[in-house]
């Protein structure tokens, strides 16, 4: 056993400074994600009595905050060292959650403000970390770093949810546990610093500054839109989904931590495990094994509609999820890696249109949530909207083949010349 830690610490070193670097600092931020990702959407319904529409509202405005922020940060880069604006993302998601805090009624207005302030925080996080990830990867490692990636992550997500929700269970009266929000607030602004610091200490290089903004694109990104947008619609409303279940059936914060922890400790070594052995091949599997388990985990959760299906549904998006991200990134990255060299663009620039795609079906699918809920009920948008976008998830598998077999063919199309010139080297007598 310890020969092969060392085996897996000697691979990790063997990677490039930068690549060390940046998993790092992901590592510091991951701490601060699941308080992001489950709490402040259960902080939202607890004070206002359960309604699920203002987190709804609260995300929409997040998912409008995104893309703005690409746009701004893009211009930005031209100014400002990329590390700078990496660290003001952290940062600014700690500052949302403060802006929250103080706000003596979550009104609309309020949670619109402090969801585009997280916006404006994941939008600078989420722009400068993909471009730093494609910058120090090639497609040979991608799957490894993402592995890792996920690795820390659900270790992390194991720990942080039920720490926290034992943590607010244990105070008493509303007052002691908003004061325990408020705690869980000055603890994730802390986090975010030390992300910072721990940014700074790479050796990152801001994107070349040409034109980021373009509105025609190879055929091939076309392509990647299409599943942009699929992967956006589960995005929509899923990010707070399994508070609203969890609350709606459990109802505490502590119940909370418990379940969304289970799933992660068998995610945890998956991941890693996948990332270190899978190769760029095997996306195109892992992908749609992360797209089956989600959906099936829809379909239980809708016609059970109870606590067993609930934990079922949320055991199998633990490991769906990271299943997708895994594979998703590195397809992402290839076809900016190809069509950036056809075209001749920043890699920045189909980053930054990749976030439009991502935005239509965020939106679609928090919509479609809102719709639900306001014509029928809450119970019919929870029960029922995750199986019809689960369902047109399943649609990304065909769309991403078809991606990784046009990727192909593109790659093959420069690489002929140079293969018929060693071909006639090697054959050529000495």
């Amino acid at each position: 056993m310890r020969n092969k830690l060392k085996i897996e610490i000697d691979h990790f070193n063997s990677q490039p400074r930068n690549f060390r670097i940046l998993i790092f600092t992901n590592l510091v931020y991951a701490f601060v994600l699941p308080v992001i990702d489950t709490f402040v959407a259960a902080y939202i319904m607890r004070n206002t009595h359960g309604d699920i529409t203002k987190v709804v509202i609260y995300q929409l405005t997040i998912y409008t905050g995104i893309p703005l922020t690409f746009l701004l940060n893009g211009w930005l880069l031209k100014h400002f060292d990329i590390r700078k604006l990496y660290s003001a993302g952290m940062m600014l998601s700690g500052v949302s959650m403060i802006v929250m805090m103080s706000l003596k009624e979550l009104d609309v207005v309020g949670i619109g403000v402090a969801g585009m302030i997280m916006g404006l925080s994941f939008g600078f996080y989420w722009a400068n970390r993909d471009f730093l990830a494609l910058s120090i990867t090639n497609d040979n490692n991608r799957n490894y770093y993402y592995g890792m990636e996920m690795l820390f992550y659900t270790i992390i997500s194991v720990l942080i949810p039920i720490t926290i929700g034992l943590f607010i269970d244990s105070q008493i009266s509303d007052n002691q546990k908003h004061t325990a929000y408020i705690i869980i607030t000055g603890v994730v602004f802390l986090i975010t610093v030390l992300a910072s610091i721990v940014c700074f200490r790479g050796t990152f290089k801001n994107p070349e500054q040409k034109k980021y903004i373009f509105f025609k694109f190879h055929p091939l990104w076309y392509k990647l839109l299409a599943l942009a947008t699929l992967k956006g619609l589960a995005q929509g409303f899923l990010v707070t989904a399994p508070a609203m279940l969890i609350l709606r059936f459990f109802g505490n914060e502590g119940a909370l931590g418990s379940a969304v922890s289970i799933g992660a400790v068998i995610a945890a070594g998956i991941m890693y495990v996948l990332g270190r052995i899978s190769k760029p091949s095997d996306r195109i599997k892992i992908f749609a094994a992360g797209l089956i388990l989600f959906a099936i985990g829809a379909v239980v959760n809708g016609v059970l509609f109870s606590q067993p299906g609930v934990v079922i549904f949320i055991l199998l998006l633990l490991i769906a999820k990271p299943l997708l991200d895994l594979a998703y990134f590195p397809i992402q990255f290839q076809v900016i890696d190809i069509v950036s060299k056809i075209e001749k663009r920043s890699e920045f620039a189909y980053i930054l249109n990749h976030e439009a795609g991502l935005y239509v079906g965020r939106f679609s699918g928090a919509a479609t949530f809102l719709i639900m809920a306001r014509y029928g009920s809450a119970e019919i948008a929870l029960r029922y909207a995750v199986i019809i976008i689960a369902g047109l998830q399943l649609c990304s598998i065909f769309v991403a083949r078809k991606i990784i077999q046009q990727g192909k063919e593109f790659f093959h199309q420069e690489v002929p010349v140079n293969m018929k010139v060693i071909s006639e080297v090697l054959q050529a007598p000495l």
